[in-house]
């Protein structure tokens, strides 16, 4: 069986117009995925939070769904780094599991009768999808055998003449048998799945009874590294931030490394501008991004109607029906992965870009 992740406004040519030879079967959307990594995310944040006294390396948690930014993390830093990373897997490998997992279940499939796609807007995760994390011996199976590229989408459009104009947008194909997930929803926040903000309001209303509504972000040195902070009678409460783009990864390191950090989360992405703006988005003709279409898709998913990941019944169902709970050890298993530094050099932090 092949199964496609993506979003709705291609499902028609990659289930009608034969995006490969042997058709696709299933086009999931990936929210639900996301919604499972945020959850985990927030709850990991809180216990870190909670433990800061007692365990040295429990604070700040960096972000672990950019696999350009982990790939950097464990190849070019130290444990000293790589211990403040979330455990929490990317929506790219819970989608993963729930496909090879959950949804070959419900098939009666075993989970290397299925072939699984993911369509992203990155090329390194086409390594992570590689990572022997996410391999299963049993069946000689990885959670995600492929992914394009939203770039080699395209150029597959081409190869065989089809265009946008010419796609009909229908509904994704469900998980959940007969039950269809209904319109395609967004998180609340930047365009890369909003961790920061979802962190943010779930750690003042848990750790400090606050309900935050809106969230302002307050650009430092260049746009790509903004802070939040949650003030209470003059004392700073929280102090998150967002950093885009390797320079301001470096700077952020460099300032863990000499002890002058004063961040409890950091949203880390590799690429300026965050995800919308990846490496295998489509290009113009001279390699570079197309700025008008970023500014387009900004503004397409910044239209999509918001939904908190603590709303969405199937997930609350999954968590009882299928991960026999939110604290169990299946959870751990199935939602978490560890990160590690494999090479370690003197002049790793002299890299320049």
């Amino acid at each position: 069986m092949f199964l496609c992740i993506s979003v709705p406004s291609i499902q028609y040519f990659l289930h009608q117009k034969g995006m490969l030879s042997s058709g696709v079967h299933y086009v999931f959307d990936t929210t639900i995925a996301a919604d499972f990594s945020i959850l985990e995310s927030q709850r990991e944040f809180v216990q870190r939070y909670q433990q800061r006294n007692q365990e040295e390396h429990a604070l700040p948690m960096f972000a672990s769904a950019c696999p350009g930014w982990i790939r950097y993390a464990e190849r070019v830093l130290t444990n000293l780094v790589t211990s403040h990373i979330c455990t929490a897997k990317s929506p790219q490998q819970i989608m993963g599991s729930l496909v090879k997992g959950y949804f070959a279940r419900q098939q009666n499939l075993s989970p290397d009768k299925i072939f699984h796609v993911i369509v992203a807007p990155c090329y390194d995760k086409k390594l992570e999808a590689l990572r022997e994390d996410f391999y299963t011996a049993l069946y000689n199976s990885q959670d995600v055998d492929c992914v394009l590229t939203s770039g080699e989408i395209v150029q597959i459009m081409e190869q065989k003449n089809v265009s946008m104009k010419d796609v009909t947008e229908v509904a994704v194909d469900s998980l959940f048998g007969e039950i269809k997930e209904g319109d395609v929803v967004r998180h609340d926040g930047k365009t890369s799945d909003g961790y920061l903000e979802h962190i943010f309001k779930h750690a003042a209303k848990e750790l400090f009874g606050m309900d935050v509504k809106e969230i302002t972000y307050k650009a430092l040195k260049n746009k790509d590294f903004q802070e939040v902070t949650l003030e209470k009678d003059g004392e700073t409460l929280l102090r998150f931030a967002a950093a885009y783009g390797f320079r301001n990864i470096q700077n952020m390191v460099l300032k863990l490394k000499k002890g002058k950090f004063s961040y409890h989360f950091v949203e880390v992405l590799a690429c300026p501008g965050g995800c919308l703006n990846g490496k295998g988005q489509a290009q113009t003709e001279d390699g570079k991004p197309d700025k008008a279409l970023l500014n387009q898709m900004e503004e397409v998913y910044a239209a999509i109607p918001v939904r908190l990941p603590e709303t969405n019944m199937h997930v609350q169902k999954m968590y009882q029906d299928w991960l026999e709970g939110m604290d169990s050890k299946k959870v751990q298993e199935t939602l978490h992965t560890k990160y590690s530094a494999v090479n370690q050099t003197a002049s790793n932090l002299d890299i320049k870009w």
